[in-house]
């Protein structure tokens, strides 16, 4: 594999001059060189498939999924985007409503929380 790398690498720093030479190529010498490209795509292949690496030239990265949720957030950020730009005003969606306790519940946290310390103190602990 090292060897591959190396000889990549060289073949990488004469690419330039391959580039400027293309255009001068025959018809026959282009047909060669895909024929030989077309080869040493096989033999890398093979030789994936000996190592037991995958292939690099077929695999393609594993994308990541966005949920139906976060899209929609995208799009209506988006659309307020446009919008600003254009000088319109986008209604924004109405929050959820907080939860709001009662003060008998608060009260009763509060009682409970008094009680908690009163025990830890008796026992002479600092903290819970």
């Amino acid at each position: 594999m090292r060897y591959f790398s190396i000889a990549l690498s060289k073949f990488a720093s004469i690419m330039p001059q391959l580039m400027t030479n293309l255009s001068s190529l025959t018809a026959a010498q282009l047909h060669r060189a895909a024929d030989l490209k077309d080869k040493i795509a096989k033999l890398e292949k093979t030789l994936a498939a000996i190592l037991g690496s995958p292939s690099s030239t077929n695999s393609a990265p594993e994308r990541r999924k966005m949920s139906a949720a976060a899209k929609a957030k995208i799009a209506a950020a988006q659309k307020a985007r446009w919008a600003k730009a254009k000088g319109k005003s986008v209604a924004r969606p109405a929050r959820e409503k907080k939860r709001k306790m009662s003060a008998a519940t608060k009260a009763k946290i509060a009682a409970a929380a008094k009680a908690r310390w009163a025990k830890a103190k008796v026992a002479g602990k600092k903290s819970l």
